[in-house]
């Protein structure tokens, strides 16, 4: 969702080079394209026995699968990339060739690459086309690709890496070698990738938080379930109870619901039939149950759960809306190639809410849920750089449950929102939840990734499918309406993507650890005790540094586990009750009086402010 970042590298970002993005430049999809059939040229050409199956462009590059009998080094790929750039400069015209299904399998034969015979047999259109690289090499391929191997810049082309790959995805087939590069229109943006490709590493939230002791993940627990430290679960807590706080100003009341649900309970949500193989498995309580599947499954949503506390009693028009919100924990079946850090786990908490409201209360309800979102944007310093996507359902695609009419209301409220609002915004068909449309709130970070973190979605579905119901002023039985919303998304996701956005700095109010005390010498260990504990007092996070070390490694490991204040005591700070400080995000602040010190950083957490 967006970005924020230290005074040096911001200014870094407002010079740079914006690189395009792949989805935004044929012209790139053509370069990359054409670049992984001259990198396959080049391979065989150095390795006659290699086996090309397929290679097409990705986002930022391109790759192509071998099967080769020697796996290829390093040194390899600076061979494999000098032959390429020979051939480039070669100028050989790319060229599109339409021939019969038999005269492709004919010529496949005749070169015996097998891999390309299966792939052939995949192609359920005619004719089948053919690219050449001049007269030497060719490949099954449906394009786009430049006219002359002259339009690619050997400058802006590099070899990335090596790695295993199974034909078709499928650990029982033949493991494959991938080799992976990049391909730009010029060296400049060659050069732009390699930096923000080196940023992100710095960056990156797995490395930093262990380097930060946030938290971990252990193959015995398994892939994709995060086992949070203290100082990580203390992260987690700040920004809970900044949103709690947030949510019980504006009327959200707090629930609890169990980790596990009837199966039922989904079926008649439509989630089981929908998403059933990303869920955990069914655990029956008999045979018999498990052929009925009648059993129970981990939560992997918690709006079911909502809606039977809601349905728990007849409901009053005087009571809506009624606002029920969660930090639910639900678990996903992600594939275990899926899993990234905190970005992509098994199982995350989300900041959920279900809003339960009148038809005529529909619009201002989602209104306010808007603002909640757009509050917390800004407050985490993330508005800098966001849009808002309106996620309509496809009409062509049958994933979708309910009437036309319930989606074109549902639809209809959310863009009257947004204009309302006057946001920038972008429809993306085929992006809506299956029960009911979305506005998503996408930011770009401070490597221009995009992230989807808040959403508030539209339902009429679900209420109608679990029939629920309240009383009307006339007194007759009406149907509720649905708002999903989340503001963080999940906080995995989002605190993953804040420890990349802030680079592990986290803002003062944000901070696991916002104040450390260095005493200079053993004799100032109490004195700092005691600003400690009237720091705790007041709810400042503080800690003292009792390891006895030198000043200067005592800076150090500060400013290395990135604390935001730093505090140094000597003999002058305790006969003159003041402290010398230090600070990441200002420098040094010369020697201030204690209680002048506290009362500034109290003032600053309130204001979401550093010190």
């Amino acid at each position: 969702m967006s970005s924020s970042e230290q005074s040096s590298p911001s200014e870094q970002i407002e010079k740079k080079i914006y690189l395009p993005r792949t989805s935004e430049s044929e012209n790139l999809k053509k370069i990359r394209h054409t670049t992984s059939h001259v990198m396959a040229m080049a391979v065989q050409k150095l390795f006659p026995k290699a086996q090309v199956t397929i290679g097409p462009w990705i986002e930022n590059g391109f790759y192509y699968d071998f099967d080769s009998p020697e796996p290829f080094t390093d040194k390899d790929l600076k061979a494999i990339k000098k032959e390429m750039d020979k051939i480039i400069n070669r100028k050989l015209p790319v060229v599109r060739e339409e021939v019969s299904r038999e005269e492709a399998e004919s010529r496949i034969k005749e070169i015996n690459e097998p891999y390309k015979l299966e792939i052939l047999a995949d192609i359920k259109e005619e004719p089948i086309t053919i690219y050449h690289l001049g007269s030497e090499w060719w490949d099954l391929c449906a394009g786009p690709h430049v006219e002359n191997t002259k339009e690619l810049n050997p400058k802006a082309i590099d070899l990335e890496s090596v790695a295993g790959a199974y034909w078709r995805g499928d650990e029982t087939k033949a493991q494959l070698q991938r080799i992976y590069g990049t391909a730009w229109e010029n060296p400049e943006q060659l050069t732009e990738y390699k930096r923000r490709k080196e940023e992100a590493l710095r960056r990156d939230h797995r490395k930093l938080g262990k380097e930060l002791g946030l938290f971990i993940f252990s193959d015995l627990v398994g892939p994709g379930l995060p086992l949070w430290t203290p100082k990580g679960t203390l992260l987690r807590s700040i920004l809970e109870d900044f949103l709690k706080q947030e949510q019980i100003k504006r009327g959200y009341q707090p629930v609890i619901t169990p980790h596990i649900g009837r199966v039922d309970l989904f079926k008649t949500s439509g989630h089981w039939q929908k998403y059933k193989e990303d869920l955990f498995p069914m655990m029956a309580e008999n045979e018999e149950a498990a052929n009925h599947e009648q059993g129970f499954v981990l939560k992997a949503m918690n709006c079911p759960f909502h809606i039977q506390i809601y349905k728990s009693e007849l409901r009053s028009y005087r009571e809506l809306p009624i606002r029920l919100a969660e930090f639910g924990t639900v678990y996903r079946f992600e594939q275990s190639g899926e899993l990234g850090g905190l970005t992509r786990v098994r199982g995350f908490t989300q900041d959920d809410a279900h809003i339960f409201v009148t038809p005529e209360q529909l619009d201002s309800e989602f209104l306010n849920v808007v603002d909640l979102i757009l509050s917390v944007i800004k407050t985490l310093k993330l508005d800098q750089n966001f849009k808002a996507r309106l996620s309509f359902r496809d009409p062509a695609s049958d994933k979708y449950i309910g009437s036309d009419e319930a989606w074109d209301k549902a639809e209809s409220a959310i863009r009257r929102a947004v204009e309302t609002l006057g946001m920038d915004h972008f429809e993306g068909i085929g992006e809506a939840a299956f029960y009911g449309p979305k506005l998503d709130f996408i930011v770009r970070d401070a490597l221009e990734r995009e992230w989807q973190l808040g959403t508030v979605q539209v339902d009429y579905n679900l209420p109608e499918r679990f029939d629920l119901e309240y009383v009307a002023e006339d007194g007759s039985r009406k149907r509720p309406v649905m708002i999903h919303r989340a503001p963080f998304g999940s906080l995995e996701r989002l605190i993953g993507i804040l420890i990349e956005e802030y680079a592990g700095d986290f803002p003062l109010w944000l901070a696991p650890v916002q104040a450390r005390l260095l005493p200079v010498s053993e004799v100032q260990l109490d004195f700092a005790k005691e600003v400690a504990a009237k720091m705790k007092a007041i709810g400042i996070r503080a800690e003292v540094d009792t390891s006895g070390d030198r000043l200067g490694k005592l800076i150090r490991n500060a400013e290395k586990e990135k604390i935001p204040i730093m505090a140094v005591i000597g003999a002058k700070e305790v006969e003159t009750n003041s402290l010398s400080i230090r600070t990441r995000a200002n420098g040094e602040l010369g020697t201030i009086p204690v209680d002048e010190v506290l009362d500034k950083i109290k003032e600053s957490i309130k204001n979401f402010e550093n010190f």
